[in-house]
């Protein structure tokens, strides 16, 4: 629905910027001279008229495992046998492998998120093939450091927004989980007594 929308907001743009030409066309060399005369340049697009930027990469796109017929899955069984190359077990064993990263199944890789209640798939980069992705693996990108959300998003195929959504729920979710100032002097309290008795 929202392609839908995109649709038609770019062809009301580029019908009102038609419209804007043929009348610009229409006024001639009169509207110039007199443009001119004033100082005055008509603006080339109607403020009133937002111009959204485009987005550059396609979409992640989401296959549910449950809308997926027994034949699709046998085939996809067949295409991708299991490996029995053993895994990094821990980071310093993940940081030592060779990027990117191949082993597109790990959480922490970028390739793909899968849901563990639903188990459905997203890609987050369906244009691209994992050995193609500039930053492969979460773990990597967090060791660099601190870097813009507009860095994040195109890290992660997500707008600039919806990082900054992620990242107030999760510091929620921490604020919520840790103990307030006045739970740990009690606790400090209750220790502290404990050990005098």
């Amino acid at each position: 629905m929202s392609d839908d929308n995109d649709q038609d907001e770019d062809l009301l743009t580029e019908e009102l910027d038609g419209d804007q030409a043929e009348g610009e066309s229409e006024l001639g060399e009169e509207s110039d001279s007199e443009d001119a005369a004033t100082g005055d340049e008509a603006p080339e697009v109607s403020r009133k008229i937002r111009r959204r930027r485009r987005r550059t990469r396609p979409r992640s796109k989401t296959i549910a495992m449950k809308r997926l017929t027994r034949e699709e899955l046998r085939v996809g069984a067949l295409m991708y046998p299991p490996v029995d190359i053993p895994r990094p077990t821990s980071r310093a064993e993940c940081r030592e492998e060779m990027r990117p990263c191949p082993w597109v199944a790990c959480k922490h890789h970028l390739y793909l998120d899968i849901n563990p209640e639903t188990g459905s798939i997203k890609i987050n980069f369906p244009d691209l093939e994992p050995w193609e992705l500039k930053h492969t693996c979460a773990l990597d990108v967090a060791e660099r450091g601190g870097i813009t959300l507009e860095e994040v998003g195109e890290i992660m195929n997500l707008t600039r927004e919806r990082i900054r959504q992620v990242e107030v729920r999760g510091l929620l979710k921490l604020k919520m989980g840790s103990p307030s100032p006045d739970e740990l002097g009690a606790e400090l309290l209750a220790a502290k007594e404990a050990n005098e008795n």
